[in-house]
């Protein structure tokens, strides 16, 4: 979910709340690759010295030494919510799944702000944010730490020349790769069929295997959490396409790079009718606008010369 979709209340202070909603992400992430199910265990409780540990070392500290009860449990799963926004999706996904521990990662100190906020107030011991972006990945997380990497509303990056800019390119998925424990797998939710489309062809090329897609997750998949912002897409007319994935063998070099074969543009996703769409995807508004603009004017300049 893209920042310039969260609304920021009059006095705002972006420095101020994330420092009184500090406990709520970890600013010392890559200090925890290959622990967190263990280092979180659990989060909030004021027993769990792991963490501290952590960001006591990154600073050149001596860590506590006392023992933990944490040292000796740990979350069955982790689960990364890849773009979190908000975290509305994490915090529903961890109230279903208290065995698991969720974590959003999210680029946007506005995003981060708001999911700590709401991680915090929702008293859940099993979900915290990371301020980081989709490159870190392989940096925060150590092989096979991960059960499964969600990536819900991303923006989709319409444009050819923004297409590395996309979750879901070849070269993206072959990274998560590193992370994810065997049969772990990568679930894309999307009110962009063409995202979706685009991604299939990226999954090929990194060598995953489709377990399952949807062109109607809400009803296909209701056991899935479903978030403010989804239900508002959803009353706007929008469908949720998504593509549940696992990696497969691993490509090889021209594996991968066939995936530069596919069109770029997710304009050549859409139907030829654009006119005629009954919802445009979010982010692909001005693109749909300035493609129907410019065949009505193609086609006012052929009859012109007849």
């Amino acid at each position: 979910m893209g920042v310039t979709h969260i609304r920021t209340p009059k006095n705002f202070v972006l420095e101020e709340r994330l420092e009184r909603y500090a406990d709520g992400f970890e600013t010392h992430a890559e200090s925890l690759a290959g622990r967190w199910a263990e280092a979180c265990y659990p989060l909030r409780s004021g027993t769990c010295d792991c963490r501290r540990d952590g960001q006591a070392k990154m600073r050149g500290d001596a860590p506590g030494s006392s023992a933990s009860p944490c040292r000796h449990r740990r979350f069955d799963h982790v689960e990364l919510d890849l773009g979190c926004g908000k975290g509305a999706y994490i915090i529903q996904a961890a109230r279903q799944r208290p065995d698991t521990l969720f974590l959003g990662m999210d680029a946007e100190p506005l995003c981060i702000a708001y999911a700590a906020q709401y991680i915090l107030e929702s008293g859940l011991p099993n979900v915290l944010a990371i301020p980081r972006g989709a490159d870190s990945v392989p940096r925060v997380f150590a092989k096979g730490e991960l059960s499964g990497i969600t990536l819900n509303f991303s923006t989709p990056f319409p444009r050819a020349h923004d297409v590395r800019r996309r979750l879901t390119t070849a070269a993206r998925l072959d990274a998560y790769r590193g992370v994810l424990a065997p049969g772990g797998t990568i679930t894309l939710r999307t009110d962009s069929q063409p995202l979706r489309d685009w991604t299939l062809t990226q999954l090929a090329a990194a060598g995953y295997k489709t377990l399952w897609t949807s062109d109607d997750t809400r009803a296909e998949h209701p056991e899935l959490p479903t978030t403010e912002y989804e239900s508002r897409l959803v009353d706007r007319g929008a469908r949720v396409w998504s593509v549940c994935a696992t990696p497969g063998d691993a490509p090889s070099r021209e594996q991968l790079e066939s995936a530069l074969e596919a069109d770029p543009s997710l304009m050549s996703y859409l139907p030829d009718d654009l006119e005629n769409l009954d919802y445009v995807p979010l982010g692909m508004e001005d693109a749909v606008r300035n493609f129907i603009n410019r065949r009505r004017r193609a086609a006012m300049g052929a009859r012109q010369k007849h």
